[in-house]
């Protein structure tokens, strides 16, 4: 789906090294920081050796619609990984930001181009208040490695730094399949792991219950309602160690959360549903 529902909703990092909506020094001047891929399955002969390492504090934009208005003064874009071509990631670019790719990992979109492949034995249940999107057995990494693969494998080639899996957290929902916490800690550790292997920084999507396993395996956390949900200091694991937390707000105002999550580190915006490219920061 466009966008993950929180658990609490009825109704898709990063980074850039701006520090603010204020501006900041370029991406490609500061924050080069690098480390070797994580180890498990063999990387791609073309993978890059190191990936993105975004600091806590960054600014951040989060839009899931096009066209996307490039000329929001963040540090780091969240944008959908398909409606977007290379030429819009280059232009974030140009402008100084790091841009991050959304990806759907954890369910099945009808509408993607590569939806046609997934097997019908790894759809389960539809997603509350998305019909059409159906959750996956994420336990079969075996046929859903090389599918998740391919789509990061679009990302690294469009330009991205990092990507945004979302529908990270099925074994907390009604998914028709027995997940465990164990079959979503492997799943999300595989996740991560072929995003390093190709060069890309990722993000741990609303998994709060997992935080303090996934922090050290994920660069950064992207987060929505943590303030409405009463969840915010779940994400301090991120900021403790230097890693942005990004958190985007739908009912509730910035005067009623700006204080918490300023307080706390995390990056939190006011954003509409559709995740349009409205915002209202701190």
């Amino acid at each position: 789906m466009k966008r993950t529902q929180a658990l609490m909703i009825a109704a898709v990092l990063f980074g850039a090294m701006l520090t603010a909506c204020a501006g900041g020094p370029s991406p490609r001047q500061a924050s080069a920081s690098s480390g070797s891929a994580d180890s498990g399955s063999a990387a791609p002969a073309s993978a890059a050796a190191s990936w993105w390492r975004p600091q806590a504090g960054l600014s951040w934009q989060w839009q899931l619609t096009t066209p996307v208005d490039t000329s929001v003064r963040a540090g780091v874009y969240d944008i959908d990984a398909d409606d977007n071509a290379a030429t819009v990631v280059a232009a974030l670019h140009r402008a100084g930001r790091r841009v991050v790719c959304y990806v759907n990992a954890g369910s099945w979109e009808p509408y993607r181009p590569d939806a046609g492949k997934y097997p019908k034995e790894l759809l389960g249940k539809p997603l509350d208040g998305w019909p059409d999107e159906r959750w996956l057995d994420i336990r079969r990494l075996d046929l859903l490695t090389p599918l998740l693969a391919h789509r990061l494998d679009e990302c690294r080639a469009k330009g991205f730094d990092g990507v945004e899996p979302d529908n990270v957290d099925g074994y907390e929902n009604d998914t028709g399949f027995p997940l465990t916490a164990a079959d979503q800690l492997a799943f999300d550790r595989a996740v991560a792991r072929l995003a390093h292997q190709r060069g890309l920084a990722v993000g741990l999507k609303n998994d709060f219950d997992q935080v303090a396993d996934l922090a050290s395996e994920f660069d950064y956390g992207v987060d929505e309602q943590c303030a409405e949900l009463r969840q915010c200091a779940a994400l301090t694991a991120f900021v403790k160690a230097g890693k942005p937390a990004f958190d985007a707000e739908y009912s509730v105002s910035t005067t009623a959360f700006c204080a918490q999550t300023q307080a706390l580190g995390i990056s939190a915006i006011r954003k509409h549903l559709e995740l349009d490219a409205w915002r209202q920061t701190c």
